[in-house]
């Protein structure tokens, strides 16, 4: 689902057409290859396993339940509890830790469905859309778009939103525990250099390939989307021979075990996941937050539905319960990324909200934030973090 021209997120409104371009806090790697070479335009098929075409929504009544696929522990419990308690269906969720994760699960299943609501990050919806994985919405049935920032909808990999809609957007950083690290940590070279000293054997990085060679790229001021062969030796010399030894975990969901387990001293995580990890920590004040810097990445999720998603109605009526402003805000609170939603930030502080330096920032920041692509890097990415991953053990 990679969309070509790049989109770029919202820094001010004094800015809004520099918003929300192809940037993926995950980066696709290639339909054809998270399937393990197989070419996909020929594997996937709308509807069942039959060939049947996939239910629709019409805005009949709900089914009795739904199923969702989505980033781990991305959605305010009390949220998802009063879906169910108001409209009905039964909700489960599962949980995946890259869009290739998503997308393989999705193939596998070859058209027999199973799964209802899926959050892709942006960029992976065009190929997603021509691969038939998704299915297009019914717009009338989630009239509560209208509390949408338009400045969110309309994105160029889905320019009129007739399959996917903001869901969260945000950014990556690092945290350190100041117990166990008392020098102050500024940029990525700083976390490289921390990781390999006092916090060797106590690092833990994103489980993702373009979360582990963008922190190379970063800290050496070279392009994330470099193709350069050089560079790219250069890169994958560096994480797999030089880093990987003093990493002791590749997690994407600190914030809900080792942030606030203080499992480890220096963790590379997601802005509202770090956010989510401190709150709940025993001794928040220990934890550092830090922007990558001098740049860092750009990513946003969508609200999607599975092409052959068996509970399309009920699909469509959680979307439009969860874009309601009441649970836009209580998502915010819980997870710590920006919806999407209008005059969020407003709310958010008129209601006291803690530590929304994690979840909005400034347009000096935000120029700060780059972009990912797909391009012919893709496959040397997956490589360099399977090679570190193996050197590290993990």
């Amino acid at each position: 689902m990679n969309e070509k021209n790049p989109v770029r997120i919202l820094a001010d409104h004094a800015s809004a057409n520099r918003i929300i371009s192809e940037m993926t806090r995950r980066k696709f790697f290639s339909l054809a290859g998270v399937v393990g070479g197989t070419v996909l335009l020929a594997a996937c098929t709308p509807g069942g396993g039959d060939g049947k075409p996939a239910p629709q929504a019409t805005g009949g009544k709900l089914e009795g339940s739904l199923s969702m696929y989505s980033w781990g522990d991305y959605d305010a419990p009390e949220v998802l509890s009063a879906f169910t308690k108001q409209l009905g269906p039964k909700l489960t969720v599962d949980s995946f830790g890259s869009n290739e994760e998503l997308i393989a699960k999705l193939v596998a299943a070859k058209g027999t469905g199973g799964y209802d609501i899926i959050v892709p990050t942006g960029a992976f919806i065009p190929q997603m859309v021509q691969n038939k994985l998704l299915m297009k919405l019914n717009k009338d049935l989630i009239p509560n778009l209208s509390h949408m920032d338009p400045a969110f909808l309309g994105r160029s990999w889905d320019p009129n939103n007739d399959y996917s809609i903001c869901k969260a957007w945000g950014t990556t950083g690092f945290v350190y525990d100041k117990t166990k690290i008392t020098r102050e940590l500024k940029t990525w070279n700083d976390f490289l250099d921390c990781a390999q000293k006092e916090a060797s054997g106590k690092t833990s990085v994103l489980d993702d390939p373009a979360e582990i060679t963008g922190m190379y790229y970063w800290a050496n001021g070279i392009d994330w989307n470099t193709t350069d062969d050089a560079q790219i030796d250069a890169c994958e010399k560096y994480i797999v021979n030089t880093l990987a030894p003093h990493i002791a975990a590749f997690d994407s969901y600190p914030g809900s075990g080792a942030i606030p387990q203080s499992a480890h001293a220096l963790i590379q995580v997601w802005n509202g996941d770090a956010r989510q990890g401190i709150l709940n920590s025993d001794d928040p004040d220990k934890w550092q937050w830090v922007l990558g810097a001098p740049t860092t990445e750009l990513w946003m999720d969508n609200w999607a539905i599975s092409s052959t998603a068996p509970h399309p109605e009920a699909a469509h009526a959680f979307i439009n319960f969860v874009l309601t402003p009441e649970n836009q805000i209580a998502n915010v609170d819980y997870i710590g990324y920006h919806t999407g939603a209008k005059d969020i930030e407003a709310t958010a502080r008129e209601e006291g909200l803690e530590m929304l330096d994690f979840v909005f920032f400034t347009p000096a920041q935000l120029a700060t934030m780059k972009d990912g692509e797909v391009n012919a890097a893709q496959t040397r990415t997956v490589d360099i973090y399977n090679k570190a991953k193996a050197a590290a053990g993990a």
